[in-house]
């Protein structure tokens, strides 16, 4: 009788679960309000199903609706306490809501954050994501509030007895907070040494363009793309010699070459090269050129405001 009775369930279970895969689909897609609307009206039918639930969150979060996705992680929480995901996820939705209100409604939250965090890596000792949650807490928050350098050093310390790479990396990040650049250039340094990673070179060139050292920054997405062969990073070198005034020709180059090998998987739009350019040629003084990158960038996205501010620039020389 039970066989039966399995067989009978068996199509459902299988509708359930490919419903949900196809939610998931519809959020790596970005299309986050579509994915609510899914999973809001199957949750209709299976109120209690905790990874419905839990993709509701993630549409919510995904459009910042803060409120809306800590209900839904606090049911999470209630239906499954020991889950230490359940309360990473409740922990940083509460921390971007904290970024959304004013400081005076923010003070009644901050423990509740804290409180989430501090669980989630109880729970699991090797949660990498909430052990970086709490080094960017602690960071972040002022004395008076809890906030602690030595805290956050001994959850970066966590992070390195369970990956190295993010060990080095996070860090990097205390010591660049905290006003310690050589410190923090050697963490970012190793952590390229141990893991060579896009991510790796990535901070330590926001790094040196933070600390205007453009120069560095361009030579670390050099010896990134040597290591990564990435058409976007060809990209990441015109902008820095745009941004900044420096190696004009390589930055120029480099934009063509990306425009030449372009493809949407480079993540940045071809109008934001052409607006590169146009900043190189007004570095160069000309004009003209200039003028024709601009043109050509404010064609393909009309409604970014500095494309028009560029051509503005341009035109007054």
């Amino acid at each position: 009788m039970k066989f039966y009775l399995l067989l009978f369930l068996f199509p459902f279970m299988a509708l359930a679960q490919s419903n949900l895969i196809e939610v998931e689909a519809l959020l790596k897609q970005q299309q986050f309000k579509k994915a609510e609307q899914f999973v809001s009206y199957y949750l209709k039918t299976h109120p209690n199903n905790l990874k419905a639930i839990e993709l509701l969150g993630d549409a919510y979060g995904h459009q910042k609706k803060w409120d809306d996705a800590i209900i839904q992680y606090k049911k999470l929480i209630k239906y499954k306490e020991s889950d230490a995901n359940y309360h990473y996820k409740y922990g940083g939705a509460l921390a971007m809501k904290v970024l959304s209100i004013s400081k005076l409604k923010a003070l009644g939250i901050i423990g509740d954050v804290k409180e989430a965090f501090l669980k989630a890596a109880e729970l699991d000792k090797n949660h990498i994501d909430t052990r970086w949650a709490l080094v960017e807490l602690y960071m972040q928050l002022p004395g008076i509030l809890g906030g602690s350098k030595s805290k956050s050093l001994y959850y970066a310390q966590e992070l390195e007895a369970l990956s190295k790479v993010d060990g080095y990396l996070a860090k990097g990040y205390v010591y660049e907070y905290d006003d310690e650049p050589e410190l923090a250039e050697t963490y970012y340094k190793m952590a390229i040494k141990e893991g060579e990673s896009v991510t790796c070179y990535n901070k330590l060139t926001n790094f040196y363009k933070n600390e205007e050292e453009p120069e560095k920054a361009i030579e670390t997405i050099e010896a990134a793309h040597r290591k990564h062969q990435r058409n976007a990073m060809h990209y990441q070198i015109g902008k820095v010699a745009a941004e900044y005034n420096i190696e004009l020709q390589k930055g120029e180059q480099c934009l063509h070459t990306y425009l030449e090998n372009y493809s949407a998987e480079d993540g940045v739009p071809k109008a934001w090269a052409h607006y590169r350019l146009a900043q190189i040629h007004m570095h160069k003084k000309n004009k003209q050129e200039a003028l024709k990158y601009i043109e050509l960038a404010i064609a393909e996205l009309p409604k970014i405001e500095p494309f028009k501010e560029q051509k503005e620039k341009i035109l007054g020389l």
